[in-house]
C-alpha cells in the first residue's frame, strides 16, 4: 500500500466464511493511512452483497462485477467522501466477455479466456457472482498468446472460472467453438512459450484432449481436476456432474500417455451429511490414485445455495481434523511425486523472486525447484538435476546450462 494513497481498490475475488471481516479489516486499513482516501470495493462479493459492503463505514463505492475495468470513470464522479454509491450489482450487469491477463511479470502470465458458470452445484455462488459461462473466440485467445509471447513471457496459464466450458459465444448465449478447438488451436500455432491449463472439470477434460497433450511440445504435462469427493453419495449431494468412476479414468489416461504428468486435486471436506465412512471413501480413493498434489477446503456454508440449507451439519472441529488429515496426504504424495525425479534432468523457468539468496522454477510437470539466486536465470530455461527435497519442501537441483532460445520448449519426458 502506498504512503497516502487518493483511492484504494480492493477486489474481492472470492468468497468465503470470513470475507465481511477481511473486506471491513483492509477498508480500515486504508482509512488509517488516509482517512480522506477513496475506498472502491469490486469483485464477487461486492456482486453477491453490495448491500452489505455499503453498509461498511468509509466505503465510497461498490462495483459489480462487470464494472470493476471501469473503476476509473465512476471515481471521477465521486467528490470526497460522504455517501455510498452502489453500481451493476444485479445479475443482469453481468454480460458479455472482457478478457484479461495479470501483469507485471513477463516470466508467466495468467490469460483469462472464460468466464462465468452454469453448473449450479449445491455449494457454490460462483454463478450468481460471475453471471453465466461465457469466452473469449479462439482466434481472440491466438491474438493474445502471439502478443503475450512477443512482449517477453516464456508462460502462460490458461484460466476460467469453468476453463472447460470454453466456447459460449457473449452476444448470442450459442456455443460456436469447444475447448478441444482451442487446444487443438493453440497447438498448431505452435507459439514460443510454454502453455499450461488451470483447474478443468473432469467431465470436460475429454479423452481426446488428453492425447492431444501427450503428445504436446506446447502444453505442459500438468493437469488440476476438482474432485470435491471421493463418495459418490456425496457427488449427488453436491451435485456435480461426474462421479468418482470417471474421475479415476481420466487421471488413469493421463498417467498411461504421461506417467511424468502432474495432477493436482480440489477436495472440499465436512460437507453437510458428511460421514466418517463417506469421508474415509475419499480418502482412500485419493490415497490410491496416481496424483500429485491437493487443495483442500474446509466446507463453509454460503448464502443462495442449496448446501446452506441441507440438515445434519458436520461440527466444525470435525471438518478441520478431515481437513487436516487431507493436507497430511497431500504433502506425503507431492513430496513422493517430487522424489521419484531425482537425477533426472528438466527445464525449469525460473521466477524474478530473491528469497534469502534463493529463487524458485518450475519444471514442465509442476515441480517447484529452489537454487542459489542468480539474476541471469531469471524468466530463462535452465537444464537441472533434480537432488533431494529440503527441510521446507521444495525439490534441490544443480543447474547445468542455460537455454536462451525462447522459440524451444522442453519436450515431455515420458
Amino acid at each position: 500500500m502506498e504512503d497516502s494513497p487518493d483511492v484504494f481498490l480492493l477486489n474481492t475475488c472470492s468468497v468465503t466464511e470470513n470475507a465481511d471481516r477481511e473486506c471491513r479489516t483492509l477498508v480500515n486499513r486504508a482509512l488509517a493511512v488516509n482517512p480522506e482516501t477513496i475506498v472502491v470495493v469490486t469483485g464477487c462479493f461486492a456482486q453477491l452483497k453490495p448491500d452489505d459492503i455499503a453498509g461498511i463505514p468509509g466505503v465510497d463505492l461498490v462495483l459489480g462485477a462487470s464494472e470493476k475495468f471501469n473503476a476509473p470513470a465512476f471515481v471521477d464522479s465521486i467528490h470526497g467522501k460522504g455517501s455510498t454509491f452502489v453500481h451493476a450489482c444485479d445479475i443482469e450487469s453481468l454480460e458479455g466477455f472482457i478478457s484479461s491477463q495479470s501483469s507485471n511479470d513477463r516470466t508467466r502470465v495468467f490469460l483469462k479466456v472464460q468466464d462465468g458458470c452454469d453448473y449450479n452445484c449445491s455449494f457454490c455462488t460462483i454463478p450468481l457472482a460471475r453471471g453465466s459461462s461465457r469466452s473469449n473466440s479462439v482466434a481472440g485467445v491466438l491474438r493474445e498468446i502471439q502478443e503475450i509471447a512477443t512482449n517477453g513471457a516464456r508462460e502462460i496459464v490458461l484460466t476460467g472460472i469453468n476453463l472447460g466450458d470454453f466456447g459460449i459465444d457473449p452476444g448470442t448465449g450459442q456455443r460456436n467453438e469447444t475447448f478441444f478447438d482451442l487446444v487443438k488451436a493453440i497447438e498448431d500455432l505452435n507459439p514460443p512459450v510454454r502453455i499450461r491449463l488451470s483447474s478443468v472439470e473432469p467431465n470436460l477434460l475429454e479423452d481426446r484432449i488428453i492425447e492431444l497433450i501427450a503428445h504436446s511440445k506446447v502444453f505442459m504435462p500438468h493437469f488440476h481436476m476438482p474432485l470435491q469427493s471421493g463418495s459418490d453419495a456425496v457427488l449427488a449431494r453436491m451435485r456435480r456432474r461426474y462421479r468418482r468412476e470417471l474421475y479415476a479414468s481420466r487421471v488413469n489416461l493421463i498417467k498411461k500417455l504421461m506417467p511424468s504428468a502432474s495432477i493436482g486435486v480440489d477436495v472440499i471436506t465436512g460437507f453437510p451429511a458428511e460421514t466418517d465412512e463417506e469421508f474415509l471413501e475419499t480418502f482412500e480413493f485419493i490415497r490410491d490414485l496416481e496424483v500429485s498434489y491437493l487443495h483442500v477446503f474446509t466446507y463453509s456454508e454460503r448464502d443462495n445455495t442449496l448446501a446452506a440449507e441441507m440438515s445434519h451439519a458436520v461440527p466444525m472441529s470435525k471438518r478441520k481434523e478431515r481437513n487436516k488429515m487431507l493436507r497430511i496426504l497431500s504433502e506425503k504424495k507431492s513430496q513422493a511425486f517430487a522424489v521419484a525425479y531425482s537425477g533426472q534432468s528438466f527445464e525449469v523457468l525460473f521466477e524474478s523472486e530473491n528469497k534469502s539468496g534463493f529463487m524458485f522454477g518450475y519444471t514442465p510437470n509442476y515441480i517447484r525447484v529452489t537454487v542459489p539466486f542468480q539474476e541471469s536465470w531469471i524468466n530463462q530455461l535452465v537444464s537441472c538435476k533434480l537432488l533431494e527435497i529440503d527441510k521446507l519442501g521444495h525439490m534441490t537441483a544443480d543447474p547445468v546450462a542455460v537455454n536462451r532460445n525462447a522459440s524451444k520448449v522442453v519436450e515431455h519426458q515420458n
